[in-house]
């Protein structure tokens, strides 16, 4: 499968595969216009790095196994980036336990794992049910609104 990684959501895991990727599609010498890939994950480290690098457009902080914030990181992406998708690392995804995978299956209708072979990557369709609910970035579900505490006048 090949697409242009425009607007979609990377998720890292493992902060060695998220590098190895970015600058495999990303890196100067390669690219004809800006990293348009948002990255979301628990090291802020190497996410300010890659963003530094300008790797990535943008990062979210996200501990992928708590629903809280994975609602904030829906919310945020719904008000802030037009996500087409969601890569996830293959080896990741398969080693995911069930409650993990409907986290995953809940972000985005658009899901595709991400193999390296080699120095290259391919692109596989999730074949898991996806879900729609508070954790999609696709969804008005996902909308905060500016509104939530009405002060009396």
């Amino acid at each position: 499968m090949s697409f242009k990684i425009t607007n979609y959501l990377l998720i890292d895991i493992d902060s060695e595969f998220s590098r190895n990727f970015t600058e495999h599609y990303f890196s100067k010498e390669q690219r004809t216009s800006a990293s348009e890939l948002v990255v979301a994950g628990g090291n802020t480290r190497q996410l300010v790095k890659m963003m530094f690098d300008e790797l990535i457009k943008d990062y979210c902080y996200c501990d992928l196994e708590n629903e809280i914030s994975v609602s904030e990181l829906a919310s945020y992406l719904h008000e802030h980036h037009d996500i087409k998708g969601v890569l996830f690392n293959s080896t990741d995804y398969s080693l995911a336990s069930d409650k993990q995978r409907f986290i995953y299956n809940s972000l985005h209708k658009n899901r595709f794992l991400v193999t390296q072979i080699d120095n290259s990557f391919t692109f596989t369709p999730v074949t898991d049910k996806g879900h729609s609910n508070h954790l999609s970035c696709h969804t008005d579900i996902a909308q905060t609104h500016k509104n939530l505490i009405e002060f009396p006048d």
